[in-house]
């Protein structure tokens, strides 16, 4: 705001901004937060008005702290636009599920939802969580009804606070998963908002006639968070959640089969934007090893951390990656052991060899079964290729599976006793289940695409509706040069904001415009190492021509056991 306007809102007395770090001038959506009334705003009244399917402008940022986007059909924009109507509004309701557990009968009331009030297809997310897609501005409340009856929520499921947490989704990762497993729900309560905002709005629940402690914060207090807040759990060796892609990485360290910590990282994020160098995707930063019983009081303090250093003013540059470059590492680390009240003690060893989904059937320490479904970019819907959304209802209906999601958008049919697996076999086989897994090629399984076109606002090119295709055509260039086998790590985002975890991949696609692609090469395996942009602006004519070259040279040249994105790093990014 520069002094002469300032003078102005002054002698109008209108209210100043508020002022962040150094002075700094808050962004508008600050302004929106702070005056929420605890993130109330006028949603009531938004969802009343008629005269739109849209809510208003200021209740479209406070929206997503209940779990929600508004969107609309990019499809059909010009269409409307010709027509002088307004844009085709609906909204995406993302569940809070930490760690990614389903009972039966929740399966049960989601598919009957999806199929009530949402466009049908289930779509599991790469946070281990489930959004549904369509829903018009009426079917609001009825949806957040419906799965309050089934004990979901979306609270916290979007806005500028600790989104779902994610965890190691396979029983069968260690003997203590459950263990592990508990401390993503323990996370996701401690770092829930206290304001009752989304019980009264969507619920009805009646408001208290004046504020009470209950509605006191003091995580959040009420302003929340800069932006996003995301935290993964792993359990090596396996990082099937891209651990260090998250604000804050818990790594879990186990001795004598006994869980006595995590080595606890910070300042993952994979999003940035076309054009400016001052925004980049970070891997998190590993900072030291806490014991069990520290490890809820670190992970709040880096929350508080970030609430009270982070920048409010650009939001593009509001991550807590962007934090740590205020502070430093060493920064950091020191502001959160001051808060902690203790020093984090030296990293434990710890080591990646995988970060991939165990497919088909497999039997844990307990006897009890998984059997872990192939879907592709994690659409639950039933089409030309299999009747998937039908199958997995008829195993909810036996009772006899719960359902646990995946960080690579896939489906665990899970904790099936020894005597019910013949049951559940009978239903995988009968809908060819195990087929469509088992077919499924190796790039196929190991591939991730965001939403993107046609709901998402931000895409900029097409994701998950287009890079099944594009496989299609580029297996038989891995065929032609002998890689068909190859667990090559793909992925594919329609903007560079890395929803699909693109700049986290062996090869990754980030669009740059309808039909173009910047293609990134030399990520690992592991998930330690992000990759680095190649090509510019490639259309697919020009993807399927570079791919053959680089998979020619990579069949001749590389070392034994040498995968492409270390090969890619060796040959093309280092040289």
């Amino acid at each position: 705001m520069s002094e002469q306007n300032q003078n102005i809102d002054e002698e109008l007395g209108l209210p100043l901004p508020r002022r962040g770090n150094k002075g700094e001038v808050l962004s508008p959506v600050e302004r929106i937060k702070t005056a929420s009334d605890g993130l109330r705003g006028t949603l009531k009244e938004s969802l009343t008005s008629q005269l739109t399917g849209a809510l208003y402008e200021d209740d479209q940022s406070l929206i997503k702290f209940h779990g929600m986007y508004q969107q609309d059909d990019r499809d059909r924009r010009e269409e409307r636009t010709a027509k002088k109507l307004e844009w085709l509004f609906s909204y995406m309701i993302r569940l809070r599920l930490p760690g990614g557990f389903l009972t039966p009968e929740q399966w049960v009331a989601l598919h009957e939802v999806a199929g009530k009030h949402s466009t049908g297809t289930i779509k599991i997310t790469t946070r281990q969580t489930v959004q549904l897609h369509g829903i018009l501005k009426s079917h609001i409340k009825p949806t957040i009804s419906d799965f309050n009856l089934a004990k979901l929520d979306s609270i916290a499921a979007c806005g500028d606070v600790n989104r779902n947490v994610t965890c190691s989704a396979h029983p069968n990762e260690s003997e203590i998963h459950e263990e592990v497993f508990a401390f993503a729900d323990k996370i996701s309560v401690m770092a829930l908002p206290k304001t009752r905002s989304y019980y009264e709005i969507w619920l009805d629940e009646e408001k208290l006639a004046e504020k009470t402690e209950t509605e006191d914060d003091p995580l959040y207090q009420d302003r929340y968070l800069p932006r996003k807040f995301k935290i993964g759990i792993a359990i090596p060796p396996n990082n099937d959640v891209d651990v260090l892609t998250n604000d804050v990485g818990l790594i879990a360290v186990i001795e004598n089969n006994k869980l006595i910590g995590f080595n606890i990282a910070a300042g993952g994020g994979l999003s940035s934007t076309h054009g400016n160098p001052n925004t980049y995707a970070r891997l998190a930063t590993v900072l030291g090893f806490v014991t069990v019983e520290q490890t809820l009081k670190a992970v709040y303090e880096v929350i508080t951390t970030q609430r009270d250093y982070g920048n409010r003013s650009d939001r593009k540059l509001a991550r807590l990656k962007y934090t740590i470059d205020r502070l430093t590492v060493e920064g950091l680390k020191e502001e959160l052991e001051k808060r902690c009240g203790f020093k984090l003690a030296e990293i434990k060893p710890y080591r990646f060899t995988s970060r991939k989904d165990h497919y088909g059937w497999k039997k844990n320490h307990q006897g009890k079964w998984y059997f872990t479904l192939f879907l592709e970019n994690g659409r639950v819907l039933d089409d030309e290729l299999g009747a998937m959304k039908t199958a997995l209802l008829e195993i909810a209906k036996t009772g006899k599976a719960n359902f646990r999601f995946t960080g690579n958008q896939n489906v665990i049919i899970a904790d099936v006793m020894e005597a019910d697996k013949p049951a559940i076999e009978k239903l995988v086989k009968e809908f060819k289940l195990d087929e469509h897994t088992a077919n499924a090629g190796a790039l196929r399984k190991n591939a991730i695409a965001c939403v993107a076109f046609n709901t998402c606002p931000l895409a900029l090119a097409e994701a998950q509706r287009y890079l099944p295709t594009l496989i299609d055509k580029i297996e038989p260039l891995l065929a032609k040069h002998g890689l068909q086998d190859d667990e090559i790590i793909l992925r594919m985002t329609g903007c560079p904001n890395g929803c699909g975890r693109s700049p986290a991949a062996e090869i990754g696609f980030v669009g740059t415009a309808y039909g173009q692609y910047n293609l990134h090469i030399g990520g690992d395996r592991e998930g330690e190492r992000l990759n680095t942009k190649y090509k510019d602006n490639l259309n697919e004519e020009e993807i399927l021509t570079t791919l053959d070259e680089l998979f020619e040279v990579y069949a001749k040249e590389r070392n034994s056991g040498e995968t492409f994105g270390d090969f890619s790093q060796r040959k093309w990014i280092l040289n």
